[in-house]
């Protein structure tokens, strides 16, 4: 059953390997769509603030790209992944809270119970979103393959998910990434 509170017309679940642009494309629909419209969710954002509450450790510098965030990482997945054993849903819920926007794209789905869960909670509203780059886009952005980090379910978990609803290609071509966002962006218009 869906929690209680603004029952979504559209929840777009994004995922994809680190540094692939889950955040860019997420953080530029919200741009276009408005605020009062669509809501960017993060999973991670309710798993960080316990992290950082049960481990003394500051909360702000792990929602950000830094060393700070790197250097709790690995442990921060362990952490979580006990976590969700425990209760798939957990986070999950936690991000859907009292949002009232119509349009929800959660910015970081990372496992299919993710998407089981939304997909029970708010069965044909539903849809996924794979954001693809090449590893030299990848790099090119900051990425460098961390064992126990991009060999985790936490970057592989949806691997062979299967059919994506959606795949954004951004390999860096703006062009192409424009087309695509415009694509989706009328998809989600027509939902409204």
């Amino acid at each position: 059953m869906a929690p209680l509170g603004g029952a979504p017309r559209l929840v777009l679940l994004f995922s994809g390997k680190r540094k692939s642009g889950k955040d860019f494309v997420t953080e530029t629909l919200q741009s276009r769509l408005g605020g009062n419209i669509c809501a960017v969710l993060r999973l991670s954002g309710p798993l960080k603030e316990q992290y950082a509450r049960e481990h003394g450790l500051d909360f702000q510098r792990l929602l950000d790209a830094s060393t700070y965030k790197e250097a709790y990482r690995r442990d921060m997945i362990r952490w979580g992944e006990e976590k969700r054993q425990a209760d798939p849903g957990f986070f999950c819920r936690k991000i859907v809270e009292g949002v009232s926007q119509p349009v929800w794209l959660v910015s970081d789905t990372r496992r299919g119970s993710d998407i089981q869960w939304f997909q029970e909670a708010y069965g044909a509203v539903t849809q996924t979103v794979r954001v693809v780059a090449s590893e030299q886009s990848r790099q090119h952005r900051g990425w460098v393959f961390t064992p126990g980090v991009d060999d985790a379910e936490s970057e592989c978990g949806l691997d062979n998910f299967g059919n994506f609803d959606w795949v954004i290609e951004n390999h860096g071509d703006e062009q192409c990434l424009e087309d695509q966002l415009e694509n989706l962006l009328e998809y989600i218009r027509a939902k409204l």
